[in-house]
């Protein structure tokens, strides 16, 4: 049970802020690295040490939020919520423009390779280190800045493109 907590201790800061990079929602990241851990107390088992435990953790979480993603869709929720977060927002000008910004950086980022994109988000969105996003894709501290590097550019590239 102590290696149990120990684990909890010394990954869920990682777990979560992939799972916040992932769904952008502090609440359901928390939900979900709180299910994530549930999860891993169960499979502990089946965990047979071919790569790191943050690798297998943040492999959980990935599934959990793609299961979450398919209720998501079935629910096929209206856009009430939409609605009003707008009415309440006093200055709607400026979520807009922010928003078509935001909106422009994802389409660029969609025409990146899914690794490169991945990065991308952990990075921004998640805000990791380099050495974090390195652990978490079992990948080197060196690879996750070259990666963010090279992704940067090329969505540079688009944007002259365009």
């Amino acid at each position: 049970m102590q290696d149990i907590e120990k684990i909890y201790k010394e990954y869920f800061e990682t777990v979560y802020k992939y799972l916040f990079c992932l769904t952008h929602n502090s609440d359901l990241a928390e939900e979900l690295t709180q299910e994530t851990f549930y999860k891993a107390v169960q499979k502990i088992d089946s965990f047979k040490g071919k790569c790191k435990i943050s690798v297998w953790l943040c492999q959980i979480a990935k599934n959990l939020w793609y299961d979450e993603l398919k209720k998501e869709q079935r629910i096929n929720k209206s856009g009430e919520e939409e609605l009003s977060f707008i009415a309440s927002n006093e200055n709607l000008e400026e979520m807009i423009v922010s928003n078509e910004e935001r909106i422009s950086l994802y389409q660029k980022m969609q025409k990146l390779d899914n690794v490169t994109r991945e990065v991308i988000y952990l990075r921004i969105t998640g805000e990791l280190s380099f050495k974090e996003i390195g652990n978490i894709l079992n990948k080197t501290e060196n690879w996750a800045r070259v990666t963010f590097y090279r992704g940067k550019n090329k969505m540079r590239e688009v944007e002259d493109d365009e």
